[in-house]
């Protein structure tokens, strides 16, 4: 072998040694960091977590933390949990919690809690520690859930709902939206049956109770504990108004339907008026024809002269009655001062 390719050899066993060495003092604290805290992570994973994109100190802190809280899962569970984007210290600090507080949680059920877009280590804390819910939600405007009874009075409540995280159903349950809706939805159904508002104010606790009969937590991520009413106001009279609104539309409609009979009844009126005109137009017509009749008969000899004259004089005596009763009809006429 020539002194050239010895050097060349001598190079390359140089980069190797001090790429081990680099590799060795950057992983040699989180190795012995774990060794010492009971929760050994072999060297060669070190290396291979880092060359896949991992982060070396979150596997071996997370796995420090579950050792001494006497939880044992392998670094390799963690680390699929990374790539997948999952939040690691996150859901170890959840199956901490949940140890401390005698729930069970394992890792493959926390893991797909928080790749559910959960948080896990809040559900947690929600198991334990049961949190309230305003119902309805004031940050999304409504202020007050609104429900009219039969009698028409309308009421404004305001309501608390105590939940607690149910870890089972945590993976495709409902979330408190739901909550919140199925709530309000039995608030409103129980007012509307009640048959005076006054019966509500006097035992508010009903509407709890109607509602927590209902199961509204079916199918959620929660386990609802209580439902309390926490104000109650009185609202406007809905159903004195609603009747108002009734009565005005069903006047309008009336003076409508008026309005059209009176237009139908002028639009006869005016009918008739002219078939008057119509049938006055054939009379004068029909006058028109008698001279042309007394003509016709005078020429075929139906009609003698006597025969004309005698209706000529029925004529002018007729004349005469009509004028004497329409003089006798009128006022009589002064006769001076009596004798």
């Amino acid at each position: 072998m020539s002194a050239f390719g010895f050097v060349i050899i001598l190079v390359v066993a140089g980069f190797f040694a001090l790429g081990f060495l680099f590799l060795f003092f950057r992983f040699f604290g989180l190795w012995f960091r774990a060794l010492l805290s009971g929760a050994y992570v072999g060297m060669g994973k070190l290396i291979g977590m880092w060359l896949r994109h991992v982060n070396p100190g979150i596997i071996v802190d997370s796995r420090i933390m579950l050792s001494k809280a006497g939880i044992e899962v392998a670094s390799d569970m963690l680390e699929t949990h990374f790539l997948a984007r999952g939040d690691v210290m996150k859901v170890s600090r959840a199956l901490v919690a949940a140890n401390k507080a005698n729930i069970e949680l394992p890792f493959q059920r926390a893991a797909a809690i928080d790749l559910a877009g959960r948080d896990v280590l809040d559900a947690v804390k929600t198991s334990v520690n049961p949190k309230v819910i305003d119902c309805p939600d004031a940050s999304k405007g409504k202020h007050t859930i609104d429900a009219v009874a039969k009698d028409g009075i309308q009421l404004q409540v305001k309501a608390r709902v105590t939940v607690r995280a149910n870890i089972e159903r945590l993976v495709g349950g409902a979330t408190e939206e739901t909550i919140i809706a199925r709530v309000g939805e039995g608030i409103v159904t129980t007012i509307g049956s009640s048959e005076s508002y006054k019966t509500v104010l006097e035992n508010p606790d009903t509407i709890s109770k109607r509602v927590l009969e209902k199961g509204l937590d079916a199918g959620t991520a929660f386990e609802i504990l209580s439902i309390d009413i926490a104000d109650i106001d009185v609202g406007a009279n809905v159903g004195a108004k609603l009747q108002a609104d009734q009565a005005e539309a069903d006047k309008r409609r009336f003076q409508a339907e008026a309005e059209k009979r009176r237009a139908a009844a002028q639009a006869r009126e005016q009918e008739m008026i002219a078939l008057v005109q119509e049938n006055r137009a054939k009379v004068v017509l029909a006058e028109a024809e008698i001279p042309l009749a007394i003509s016709e008969a005078f020429r075929k000899g139906n009609l003698g002269i006597m025969d004309y004259y005698r209706m000529k004089n029925i004529q002018a005596d007729t004349d005469m009655r009509s004028s004497i009763g329409g003089t006798a009809g009128g006022k009589a006429p002064d006769s001076g001062p009596a004798k």
